[in-house]
């Protein structure tokens, strides 16, 4: 391939990814600039994308930020969404574990399973879901989103751990056991600290998937001062019989931020996580 013809496909590339990034990036800038406008600019006619230097208010951000539920809500997410993780890394850990070291019967049968249950889509679960969250008594309760969310995450991550896990030396395993190590010994100090990028990976992707998720949410929890942050922002649309649309795009905002240091802190093992996983599992 000459070098004139490498030249335009790089430059036809770097065009495909600058399309994208704008793609990805301006709705973005978007929430942002309306967060700053006051609401009466959002109708204005013809339309601006950004908002004037004399227009810039933070009106929004304090009327959100003066109401008390706004911090209740934050919290319901964040105690909803750590605790969810923290559960789906210990199960998919320890099944993981299992599934890549031992070979016991049904073993196929059983990641094959865990496999299909991610190729079901989570609304068409609702309505069974619901009657089993009846029974279990924890409608209208931040423990009826837990076990859920838990359970949505739990086949992903152990799909993913358990490549992570493939790719740690059996060698290690052994040696342990010939030192009087259990399974245990071996499980907390030999595949724990080792498949540390790949658990931290496929908890920002729970984190994710617990933090943002709204129809569950929305059909379980009924009382305002449990509600989580999704349907704490869908409560400003149709509010004052029109959107405010600078609340909504301020509490947006607000929401976006644990979402963004999360994944900026934790961004290795993120990429690292995934890769590895995917070619090994």
């Amino acid at each position: 391939m000459s070098m004139k013809r490498k030249t335009w496909i790089q430059i036809f590339l770097h065009i495909i990814l600058i399309a994208g990034l704008i793609i990805v990036v301006l709705p973005m800038v978007y929430m942002i600039s309306t967060s700053l406008k006051p609401n009466g600019a959002l109708y204005e006619y013809p339309p601006r994308f950004l908002p004037a230097l004399d227009e810039v208010t933070l009106e929004n951000y304090k009327y959100v930020l003066g109401q008390g539920k706004f911090y209740r809500n934050f919290l319901n997410s964040m105690c909803v969404s750590v605790a969810s993780v923290l559960i789906a890394a210990e199960i998919a850990s320890a099944l993981g574990y299992v599934i890549a070291r031992f070979d016991f019967p049904g073993k196929n049968f059983l990641f094959g399973f865990i496999v299909l249950t991610m190729i079901v889509p989570g609304l068409t679960l609702i309505v069974p879901q619901y009657e089993l969250a009846v029974k279990l008594r924890v409608i209208n309760s931040l423990a009826g989103l837990v076990p859920f969310y838990a359970a949505w995450t739990i086949p992903y991550s152990t799909f993913m751990i358990k490549g992570f896990v493939e790719g740690i030396p059996r060698e290690l395993d052994e040696a342990t056991y010939m030192d009087g190590g259990s399974v245990f010994t071996v499980f907390g100090r030999i595949i724990i600290p080792l498949a540390k990028p790949g658990i931290a990976s496929v908890s920002i992707f729970n984190f994710l998937t617990a933090w943002e998720e709204f129809p569950w949410a929305n059909t379980v929890l009924n009382d305002n001062l449990k509600r989580t942050m999704p349907i704490a922002i869908s409560g400003f649309f149709g509010e004052h019989q029109f959107t405010q649309w600078g609340y909504v795009f301020a509490l947006s905002v607000f929401s976006l931020l644990p979402i963004l240091i999360v994944f900026i802190c934790c961004q290795k093992f993120f990429v690292a996580g995934l890769t590895s996983g995917s070619v090994k599992g």
